[in-house]
């Protein structure tokens, strides 16, 4: 009851009715007030997809037939973010902008045979990727693991790995062919693409020593984990002090493809920090031919087989 009503009351009079159907309706919004609204909403919904997409599930667009069958081109997956460890927002959503992030505890750390998607670190040479981008492989080895290559077979500490269910070799579509060895990673190893390594998969606390022919190889390792390394004829320096050895801050893993004569990977730019890991895929949710300009002819082209099938 308000004011005026309660005067009539005192007075022995009734309470004025208000019209069925009446509201006290609040003032129309303003213009101004109209866009904030707007724009509350909007920015509101771009922090929940920043902190879902950082913590627990992310969605990702496979770009590349390197892990083809197991995951095919234009595969859109769920990726499973909490297992190894959810972040703070790393991008921008849809404008893939990177932003200063950090990484909380997971559940475990990569394990070989594990799908994974990752921050591409930069090809053989490049200290920093060209541009932000994720990459999916297969983790085939871990830190402290030691790694070879014979004739495409895959060895991990002298054991023979299991192929994985769906890996082919392609020759057709080879990443690179035969004899063509001058993109393999390290710079100068002699390695190639079916015979690579052995080579130790750095782990945090190793020691590498520093010399004539460990230079080349490290230099751009030595350099991605944030330092300065030169050579001058025979001294080399870290952060302009002459250095004879160095310690591995961080632990890493090596991805490969499973179209293992298609896919450009650990062989030819080098290991992945662990902590640049975000995930595994769980299943596919949408398939179709991303290379078909037209968006309606798109839809022609949608792969219904693929739709929720599992990522191993």
């Amino acid at each position: 009851m308000n004011a005026e009503d309660r005067k009539r009351v005192l007075a022995g009079k009734a309470p004025v009715k208000k019209k069925p159907g009446k509201r006290d309706e609040a003032p129309p919004m303003t213009t101004g007030q109209s866009v904030m609204s707007w724009v509350k909403t909007i920015v509101t919904s771009l922090l929940i997809v920043m902190v879902v997409n950082g913590l627990l599930i992310a969605s990702f667009v496979v770009p590349t037939g390197s892990m083809e069958d197991e995951v095919m081109t234009g595969d859109f997956v769920f990726v499973n973010k909490f297992v190894y460890g959810g972040s703070t927002p790393q991008t921008i959503p849809f404008i893939d902008v990177p932003l200063p992030y950090f990484r909380f505890p997971g559940i475990r750390q990569p394990e070989k045979g594990d799908v994974i998607v990752f921050i591409f670190p930069g090809y053989r040479d490049q200290v920093k990727a060209d541009q932000f981008q994720y990459y999916l492989k297969r983790c085939v080895a871990t830190a402290g693991d030691t790694l070879q290559v014979r004739n495409a077979t895959v060895f991990v500490n002298g054991k023979e790995q299991p192929v994985p269910r769906h890996a082919k070799f392609d020759q057709d579509h080879a990443a690179i062919q035969p004899g063509d060895n001058s993109r393999i990673f390290p710079d100068g190893s002699g390695f190639s693409r079916d015979n690579w390594g052995p080579m130790r998969i750095p782990k945090k606390g190793d020691v590498i020593p520093l010399n004539d022919s460990t230079y080349y190889f490290y230099r751009i390792f030595i350099a991605r984990e944030g330092h300065e390394v030169e050579r001058n004829g025979q001294i080399i320096t870290i952060d302009g002090k002459a250095a004879n050895a160095y310690t591995v801050e961080r632990d890493y893993c090596f991805g490969m493809g499973d179209n293992r004569w298609n896919s450009l990977d650990s062989r030819y730019w080098g290991f992945v920090p662990v902590e640049n890991v975000v995930g595994t895929p769980l299943f596919v949710y949408w398939s179709w031919n991303t290379d078909e300009p037209n968006f309606f002819k798109k839809f022609g082209t949608i792969r219904w087989s693929r739709i929720f099938s599992g990522v191993n």
